[in-house]
């Protein structure tokens, strides 16, 4: 791979102790003729944009009202990667503190489940407020024609288990099987591998190497309030880049910022200190990605890449 880089039915949850009523936010607005001029070559049709980032909505904080304005100017798909609202994920919340942010996006918005989400029995707030047509909090849809989007559920407790044959796992294996796209991102809560205060998590191991498997592009992810980017790697945190997945932790949706606590390996570029989102733009064969800050930040990255 090539890259150039610029620097189902779910087991209920336990049913979380009653919170007070969020404060509802206010809603945001014949003669030798000269040689001809060489044609640069041309990068590779854009086929869809997908933007966004995860650990977002607080009736405590404003951070996602500024990511929320960012969201507004960019065309696209926007994505979730889980943790959408605090502090459990209830319809109220859902209503007084996402609904007036980033719920002015939720006709455009595929979201992805987080712990907070799960705070709700079921992710019943989770799963009403999105409507998902699902069953379960996993599901994929395609982009373009080259590009295939696999949204996971890394509380593993609560789908089942993501292990080898576990339901989640099973699904996945048949669905990229049925969806054999040339470029395909999967996005999940928990990282695999993170230098932010949560660390690396194993629970996705399994499920890393069956994208790795199935020649997946990339692995997009929250849970730790930070932006992280990774070279490409295996399941195990061998470096690879021909095969490896590049994974992007973008939990800079508003909520808060956390800190690194030990940088891993492979780790590339690191900001604690920046709300803001990821920016996916799809090409046939390629992508790019860029961070872009919130207004009156400076932090940015970005780079390409080519598909498996």
């Amino acid at each position: 791979m090539s890259d150039t880089a610029r620097p189902s039915a779910s087991t209920p949850g336990p049913t979380p102790a009653p919170i007070p009523s969020p404060v509802p936010k206010p809603v945001p607005t014949p003669t030798l003729m000269p040689a001809p001029t060489p044609v640069p070559s041309q990068p590779a049709a854009v086929e869809a944009v997908l933007v966004g980032a995860g650990d977002i909505a607080s009736c405590a904080s404003s951070g996602d009202e500024a990511t929320a304005a960012l969201l507004g100017q960019i065309g696209g798909t926007v994505f979730t990667t889980g943790d959408n609202v605090y502090e459990s994920g209830t319809a109220t919340e859902f209503s007084a503190c996402y609904a007036p942010s980033w719920g002015l996006l939720r006709s455009r918005t595929m979201p992805t489940a987080g712990n907070h989400d799960w705070g709700t029995a079921n992710a019943q707030g989770f799963r009403d407020y999105f409507a998902l047509n699902s069953p379960t909090t996993y599901y994929s849809y395609n982009l373009g024609t080259s590009w295939h989007v696999v949204v996971l559920d890394s509380d593993c407790s609560q789908v089942g288990g993501c292990t080898s044959g576990s339901p989640q796992y099973s699904w996945l294996q048949a669905d990229l099987a049925a969806n054999p796209r040339a470029c395909t991102i999967a996005m999940w809560h928990h990282p695999r591998f993170s230098s932010g205060e949560h660390g690396n998590s194993t629970s996705m191991q399994a499920i890393w190497q069956l994208l790795m498997d199935n020649n997946a592009e990339l692995v997009i992810n929250g849970h730790d309030h930070d932006y992280e980017r990774f070279a490409p790697q295996t399941a195990t945190g061998v470096p690879d880049d021909q095969r490896g997945l590049r994974e992007l932790v973008v939990g800079t949706g508003g909520k808060s910022h956390y800190t690194f606590v030990n940088v891993q390996p492979n780790s590339q570029v690191r900001n604690d200190n920046t709300f803001g989102v990821l920016q996916l733009t799809l090409r046939t064969g390629a992508y790019d990605w860029r961070f872009i800050p919130v207004a009156g930040q400076s932090f940015t990255d970005a780079g390409s890449g080519t598909c498996h």
